[in-house]
């Protein structure tokens, strides 16, 4: 799992610099299609973070299910610092960012409601389940 975290996180150059002008692109025909102007660069940077760090939210709750919420988030947190400051510390194209530590945080913690989320279902669906099979079956 944090494994390509660390392969975004540490790549010499920015992950998107490849795919910028295609973005560029994109951006400006959607744009000409009536998307709204506020979907621009910045917020498919920060859509991506957030993203990014949904799984690791999900695996951690799902690893750790009596961790409270704010407990997920902090270690999002802090994977992302630990992320940020081995950017700004050691690559020299690629620069730490607050929204960053915002962004994958937030992306964190949605993973982890969305596996919590997940669980429950499957415990209601279960419950109902066993329900079903125990009620006495009825002569017609």
């Amino acid at each position: 799992m944090l494994v390509p975290l660390a392969l975004v996180a540490f790549w010499p150059s920015p992950v998107d610099q490849p795919v910028q002008d295609h973005l560029a692109v994109f951006l400006f025909v959607i744009h000409a299609l009536g998307i709204p102007g506020w979907v621009n660069y910045a917020f498919v940077e920060a859509t991506a973070n957030v993203l990014l760090f949904v799984p690791l939210g999900a695996v951690a709750s799902l690893a750790f299910p009596r961790k409270r919420l704010w407990q997920l988030g902090a270690f999002g947190l802090v994977v992302s610092g630990c992320m940020e400051l081995g950017q700004q510390l050691f690559l020299h194209d690629r620069f730490a960012s607050p929204l960053d530590l915002v962004t994958n945080t937030a992306g964190c913690v949605i993973g982890a409601l969305a596996a919590r989320a997940g669980v429950l279902e499957l415990k209601r669906r279960q419950a109902q389940r066993q329900m079903t099979l125990s009620l006495p079956k009825s002569n017609l």
